[in-house]
């Protein structure tokens, strides 16, 4: 295996020959000055450099230290790069820190100590390069729009790759953001219908009195202004694929028509006579609940069973474990290739809220979030504040108090419930009279200061 690759930028000659015995097991490179050091990390790319902020020709300043620094990131970004400092020069540490320095040291040097910073070092950037490769790896599968390493979503492309095989029509239900489009385009590129059209129309997008128009089309003189003959979505999906996006937002009236295409293969343009043959795939998605909507009478059952003889169930983002993280490195270098940025990663308290936050905008809201701190990023590194995210502290996840957050939830209810009467309460919880007392006074409720909870005595001055 190759050695991990060390560089050195250091004026000072006894300490190079130091440093150079301090790491045996790197291949190690020296530079006294920028202009050295340069083309070594064009070329070599190390994984770590370590950098005296005093170099010439500003040897008892930092000018030099830092612009060397900056010069060292923009050639090799994913370097990490520790820098030297004099005795009690803490702010200038926590300025290169902040200009994207991975970490620091205060001369005179610790040998033990820098061997340890600087294998913190190499190990970070290991597992950067490992994290990439999977990146890599996972993003040009055979469903190219869909990034995952969670089984549940893994699961979703293994179904879709054998039903595009098939001609059945499928419905997607998810949440809105969860990759619907995507699973679709999937669908249809990885069939017999590659090539041919794949026309994409939300139902719930389009006016109701122009929907009609749009999937069907109309002849000239079908209604004032059809000024010429116009061909609807279905038919210009002719060979292809039709995809219906929120066919929960479908009007009833269109529900009928969309029916009759389905069974017949044909459709009648708005003011024509004369059926059409049309030949297209049909895969609908939706993010409303639609066995509620045929319980209301607000979808057609038969239209519903036509539309689903395959559903596909796409999971939230926050039921796709480590997703989330995997998703923002992914968004992070696609959107620094495309902006023209070299932010290097995130934070750990961003790491950490990352995965702890609940995404009710799944995977969409993941990708303007990210885009968004991509360019509004002043440092290398992304926060929680440029994410617009809470500091990620993780859930309390101990049974225990989650157990007793739970009762006390319940309990507190009961009460407001039954205006504060425990007899009433006790009823209503399955519980007696004394177990229902001892878990108020177990909870803290005994005398709390709301008035749905105080206990309401009976007129015999009993508690009722």
């Amino acid at each position: 295996m190759t050695k991990p690759s060390l560089l050195i930028v250091e004026d000072d000659p006894g300490l190079l020959t130091q440093y150079r015995w301090a790491f045996p097991g790197h291949i190690v490179h020296t530079a006294a000055t920028r202009a050295e050091a340069i083309p070594i990390v064009e070329k070599e790319s190390p994984a770590v450099a370590i950098i005296d902020l005093g170099l010439p020709p500003d040897p008892d300043g930092v000018s030099e230290g830092f612009a060397t620094l900056g010069a060292i990131l923009r050639a090799a970004p994913e370097t990490k790069v520790i820098v030297a400092t004099g005795n009690g020069s803490r702010q200038n540490a926590l300025r290169a820190i902040a200009a994207g320095a991975h970490d620091f040291y205060e001369k005179p040097v610790e040998i033990e100590v820098l061997r340890l910073i600087v294998e913190r070092g190499f190990h970070l950037y290991a597992l950067e390069a490992e994290n990439r490769r999977l990146t890599e790896a996972i993003g040009p599968g055979a469903i190219k729009r869909i990034i995952t390493a969670a089984e549940p979503m893994l699961r979703v492309c293994r179904d879709v790759e054998k039903l595009a095989q098939t001609d059945v029509p499928v419905l997607l239900l998810g949440e809105s953001g969860t990759g619907k489009e995507a699973l679709a385009r999937a669908l249809h590129e990885l069939g017999p219908r590659a090539g041919k059209p794949f026309v994409a129309i939300n139902c719930g997008a389009i006016p109701e009195t122009l929907l009609e128009s749009e999937l069907f089309g109309y002849e000239r003189g079908a209604f004032t202004g059809a000024a010429k003959q116009t061909i609807g979505r279905i038919e210009t999906a002719q060979f292809g694929t039709l995809f219906l996006d929120e066919i929960g937002d479908l009007p009833h009236t269109l529900q009928v028509k969309l029916l009759r295409f389905l069974q017949e293969q044909a459709i009648e343009r708005i003011g024509g006579r004369q059926p059409i043959p049309v030949d297209v795939r049909v895969i609908s998605a939706t993010n409303q609940p639609l066995e509620q909507q045929l319980e209301a009478g607000q979808f057609r059952a038969d239209l519903f069973y036509r539309l689903n003889p395959v559903t596909v169930r796409v999971p939230p983002l926050r039921e796709r474990g480590g997703d989330a993280v995997l998703l923002a490195r992914y968004f992070l270098n696609r959107f620094n290739r495309e902006i023209g940025r070299s932010v290097r990663g995130f934070t750990d308290n961003a790491l950490a809220a990352l995965a702890w936050h609940d995404w009710p905008g799944n995977v969409r809201e993941l990708e303007n979030r990210v885009k968004r701190a991509v360019i509004m990023a002043e440092g290398r590194v992304i926060d929680c504040a440029e994410l617009e995210l809470a500091t990620g502290e993780p859930p309390d996840l101990n049974l225990r108090a989650a157990k007793l957050r739970a009762e006390r939830d319940v309990i507190e209810r009961a009460l407001a419930q039954t205006q504060g009467r425990i007899a009433t309460a006790a009823r209503l919880l399955g519980i007696s009279r004394p177990t229902l007392y001892g878990l108020i006074e177990a909870q803290g409720l005994a005398g709390s200061a709301e008035p749905n909870l105080a206990v309401v005595p009976d007129r015999k001055g009993v508690s009722a």
